[in-house]
């Protein structure tokens, strides 16, 4: 009897081809599982909740292209000094949770966010400076309350950090009383 033609080859075939196609199932239902709970984000493009000054504003449809393109040209030029200060805030993350942190190393990363906080800060002013330019007179009023209510907004209501701060021994609004402390006996 030919080998390739015998049962007891055909069969264990079978079974091996099965078992590859139940662990190739199975690899490819752990990757879809893990990469939901475990998945990267990445910018790519910016993203604001009012992306322009009111409609009436009496901007033109060039001028808001060339606002367009004006927004876009400043988020790339930024994106490398955005990633620079994720980079240093994750180093003094680092630095911070150790044991023994070290005071000067985090000075000194905390330091160089500072510098590159400024750089991007002076990117945005001559981003709005860029933007000033196609504007009119009267125009130029209205981007001026518009971005002074766009990037001071955020400073002014505080952070959900800040607005969360209480009082430990008091119960906040909305927020009940603790349990009493009960020993155990």
């Amino acid at each position: 009897m030919d080998f390739l033609t015998s049962k007891r080859f055909v069969t264990t075939a079978l079974v091996l081809m099965a078992i590859l196609n139940v662990t190739l199932l199975g690899v490819l239902w752990w990757q879809n599982i893990f990469s939901k709970n475990f998945h990267s984000l990445e910018v790519r493009e910016s993203y604001t909740r009012s992306i322009s000054p009111d409609p009436d504003d009496g901007f033109s449809p060039a001028q808001k292209v060339q606002f367009r393109t004006l927004r876009r040209e400043h988020f790339r030029k930024s994106m490398p000094e955005i990633r620079k200060i994720v980079v240093l805030k994750q180093q003094l993350i680092d630095e911070a949770v150790k044991t023994s942190p070290d005071t000067a190393r985090i000075a000194l990363i905390a330091d160089q966010i500072g510098r590159q906080q400024a750089t991007l800060d002076r990117g945005l002013a001559m981003h709005f400076h860029q933007l000033s330019n196609l504007c009119t007179p009267a125009q130029r009023d209205s981007l001026k309350a518009f971005l002074g209510k766009v990037y001071t907004r955020r400073y002014e209501h505080g952070s959900r950090w800040t607005r969360e701060i209480r009082p430990a021994d008091g119960p906040g609004p909305g927020r009940q009383q603790p349990p009493p402390y009960r020993q155990m006996p």
